[in-house]
């Protein structure tokens, strides 16, 4: 009678190769599904922040227009220059820059003291945005336009974001 060697197990090299094989095509799909969460969560502060900032140039136009509506009929000639030198507007004019809160309580509050700086949450998501405002003199043919900048910015995972709309605001009366 003779011994035979059984051949069928696996050595314990053949079961490290097999581990780091399977290891190797679980850990791809997990970066990059790690990697998607991660777009989709700049992308969605992405376009919060440009609502956000293109509140601020809507809230400057009803600033404006407010003006307009307080000296109408009377005295339309002066509403631009009310716009202009409204005392709420006056530290976002250039170079000065002003914050503009969140909504409180159906209006929006223009945030012109020293703890402006503090970035407000968005209740939906909770991440930090700090929203500023900034006038800039655009003369253009005579006439003196506005040039409206709203930013806002925040950090998401230590990296700085930030969206920045641009509007030019005329005394269109």
């Amino acid at each position: 009678m003779s011994m035979q060697k059984s051949t069928s197990g696996f050595t314990l090299i053949e079961t490290m190769v097999a581990i780091s094989i399977v290891t190797l095509a679980i850990i791809g799909p997990m970066i990059d599904a790690e990697r998607s969460i991660v777009a989709a969560e700049t992308a969605r502060d992405q376009l919060s922040a440009s609502y956000l900032a293109q509140e601020g140039i809507e809230y400057m136009r009803a600033v404006r227009d407010d003006q307009f509506l307080a000296s109408y009929p009377a005295n339309t000639a002066n509403a631009w220059n009310n716009f202009l030198n409204s005392s709420p507007l006056t530290p976002c004019r250039s170079p000065g820059i002003c914050t503009l809160g969140p909504l409180q309580g159906g209006t929006l509050s223009l945030c012109t003291g020293l703890g402006c700086s503090q970035p407000f949450s968005l209740v939906t998501n909770g991440t930090p945005f700090t929203r500023t405002i900034q006038m800039i003199n655009a003369s253009t043919n005579g006439a003196t336009d506005v040039r409206i900048v709203s930013t806002v910015s925040w950090s998401f995972h230590t990296v700085p974001y930030a969206v920045t709309i641009t509007d030019h605001l005329t005394p269109w009366q």
